[in-house]
């Protein structure tokens, strides 16, 4: 090594242009900006115009699908059909009232009060909680496994309504 054993350094210094980029283009006819459109106003339209138009090609390399529809609208479902509002079993006996559930406790006939889930606005029944030792007609639309098997397990029935 011709150094012998010294490290160089190498500096390299940043020289800035001393001429501006407007004298480097004199002599230039079109100083940059091109001999058609001569640095004129807008000839493509502003921001995302002419994407269905005579941008198309650009549009559809780089973000295809961006226009046009897919798929259908339920436009004649106002309503969110797909919802289906729960209730554990612990929560049950709230859709009765007090007095039904002391009437039908102390009756020795074995008479079961009904509890409509559809008529207060929930159509599921899940399995969640304990029930009280009576016995009970429930009407739902969906039973979970668990909820159907506790609520016969107390010697009540489950009542599926359309």
């Amino acid at each position: 090594c011709y150094c012998k054993g010294y490290v160089v350094l190498v500096v390299m210094a940043v020289v800035k242009n001393r001429v501006k980029k407007t004298r480097k283009l004199r002599g230039e006819v079109s100083h940059g900006y091109g001999r058609i459109g001569k640095h004129r106003k807008h000839p493509g339209g502003r921001g995302n115009a002419g994407g269905q138009h005579h941008h198309r090609i650009m549009w559809d390399k780089y973000h295809p699908g961006y226009f046009g529809k897919v798929g259908m609208r339920y436009f004649h479902k106002t309503q969110n059909k797909f919802a289906c509002p729960t209730i554990n079993l612990d929560k049950l006996w709230t859709l009765v009232s007090e007095q039904t559930r002391t009437k039908y406790a102390d009756d020795k006939e074995g008479k079961a009060p009904v509890i409509n889930c559809v008529r207060s606005g929930i159509f599921k029944v899940l399995g969640k909680g304990e029930l009280p030792q009576q016995p009970v007609v429930v009407k739902a639309k969906f039973f979970s496994k668990l909820a159907e098997k506790k609520i016969k397990a107390v010697g009540g029935a489950c009542v599926l309504v359309a």
